[in-house]
């Protein structure tokens, strides 16, 4: 099942179950994938679409922390609840381990030794691992095991 075809699914269902917000969550991210699709001109790939849902996904991460140094706790419980809505779409995250498996795989790969080779390592390793782990994350890995 494609990801337009769940999100229709799961957009059916919020609304028999009158569930306003995951339905609005479910609709802004639909709208983002046809905008998506008509920047490019063609039908998403499941690339293309792991693209726009990541991007959703970290303006909400983004937002989240704005909102909690603010201490805007009403937008804070509504941007968690986005954001739980939208991590069932993507695919399932790796686990530090694993992480740093593929890191030292890369950084051998690319033969990196240094800091230096930064982003010649990122370059390699962020299409491994793109929409299952926190580029943050990865920067930081990827960082410990250079220096």
């Amino acid at each position: 099942m494609s990801l337009l075809e769940r999100l229709n699914n799961d957009m059916k269902q919020a609304m028999k179950n009158k569930e306003k917000d995951k339905l609005s969550v479910i609709r802004m991210v639909k709208s983002a994938l046809q905008n998506e699709a008509i920047k490019l001109g063609k039908t998403l790939t499941e690339d293309e679409e792991l693209t726009v849902l990541s991007r959703e996904l970290k303006q909400r991460k983004d937002s989240l922390q704005e909102f909690e140094k603010a201490g805007r706790t009403d937008l804070v419980d509504k941007v968690k609840e986005e954001i739980a809505v939208l991590e069932l779409y993507m695919p399932k995250q790796l686990g530090e381990e694993e992480l740093v498996q593929i890191v030292k795989e890369t950084i051998a790969e690319v033969g990196a030794s240094s800091k230096a080779d930064m982003g010649k390592v990122m370059g390699a390793i962020m299409p491994k691992v793109k929409g299952k782990a926190d580029g943050s994350l990865v920067n930081k890995l990827v960082q410990q095991h250079l220096g």
